[in-house]
């Protein structure tokens, strides 16, 4: 009996080893995103001169990430977060931090922008958000505000919340239950209106 003992605390020890080693892995691969993301939105004076001399419609319809790449912040200021944003939703990207749907628009080009984040990492407390809670993304061309104006919660593989919706739309999902133990069943979806739109400098 005390051997099983030994063994129990052995592997429960080594359990916590990995945990803490995954967690700082997360914590470090966030914030390095949150760095690129933070110097991409900061561009040097050679591009920031060339958006200030055009639009910012012109600025948005031309922007372009590679796969994996940090371009944006997500700020939420219910939770008090400022989050990367990166371009894929893959497994990689996801470990960095929010990820932008590459099917999906980016800010200011009129159409459905899809970001996804996992609910115990990037979006912890994702729960507590409500009906007329805000998003705000920065992007290298300007500063998106987004008010949530509608919630759904829909099976794991439902695509149709994948869609052209005729006007600008930014659709944040994330796993649901919020606590649920293993892989969840089910998405928390989130509807965000845009309320103004401000040029950056």
């Amino acid at each position: 009996m005390k051997s099983i003992g030994k063994i129990l605390i052995l592997v429960g020890i080594i359990l916590i080893g990995i945990f803490s080693y995954q967690f700082y892995k997360m914590e470090n691969n966030e914030k390095h995103a949150l760095t690129e993301a933070n110097q991409r939105i900061n561009m040097d004076d050679e591009k920031e001169n060339h958006i200030e001399n055009s639009s910012e419609e012109e600025a948005s319809d031309n922007f372009k990430t590679n796969k994996g790449e940090s371009f944006a912040t997500l700020e939420i200021p219910k939770l008090d977060k400022t989050l990367p944003v990166v371009s894929g939703t893959d497994p990689d990207s996801l470990d960095k931090g929010v990820g932008h749907l590459n099917n999906s628009v980016f800010p200011g080009q009129g159409e459905q922008i899809v970001l996804s984040g996992h609910r115990d990492t990037v979006f912890r407390e994702f729960g507590n958000l409500e009906i007329g809670d805000e998003f705000t993304v920065n992007m290298p061309y300007g500063t998106y505000t987004y008010e949530i104006r509608e919630t759904e919660i829909v099976p794991e593989d439902d695509t149709s919340v994948i869609r052209e919706m005729g006007e600008e739309v930014l659709v944040v999902t994330t796993c649901y239950p919020f606590h649920y133990v293993g892989s969840a069943p089910e998405r928390f979806v989130t509807y965000a209106y845009p309320i103004n739109e401000e040029s950056a400098n």
